[in-house]
């Protein structure tokens, strides 16, 4: 069995934002030399996430406004009660949640094994910082 690892450094330009990162992946298996396989592409961080949906800048909107929703950013009066350890990203990690923490997706002949109109996305909910 063969395997690779690779760490991708994502820095996005604002806190909350869905960055396509199909490219990145597509050249990790390439500087992999696998073949035949899978591929396991996760997030490392606690508020961030990686899923797999359509590239379509609406379809965004849409994924950031339900979130946004599910768990808002200014919570109820009371907040969250993650912030009682004095953190203020308590929505962030049930964004995360929601979205997922990871994806596998087969390779085949070295390359990414998709449907129709699949991209892998990475989901920033706590941003601006390296992750």
């Amino acid at each position: 069995m063969k395997s690779f690892t690779k760490h991708l450094h994502i820095l996005t330009d604002k806190e909350k934002e869905i960055v396509n990162i199909t490219r990145e992946v597509e050249k990790v298996i390439g500087d992999s030399r696998v073949k035949e396989g899978i591929i396991l592409i996760n997030s490392m961080h606690i508020t961030s996430s990686v899923f797999i949906n359509d590239e379509e800048s609406g379809l965004k909107e849409d994924f950031m406004e339900w979130l946004e929703k599910l768990a808002p950013t200014r919570a109820t009066p009371g907040g969250y009660r993650h912030h009682r350890t004095g953190e203020v990203n308590g929505d962030a990690h049930l964004k995360r949640t929601i979205m997922g923490r990871e994806v596998v997706v087969a390779v085949t002949n070295g390359r990414l094994d998709f449907g129709p109109w699949e991209q892998i996305f990475y989901g920033e909910f706590d941003g601006r910082r390296d992750k």
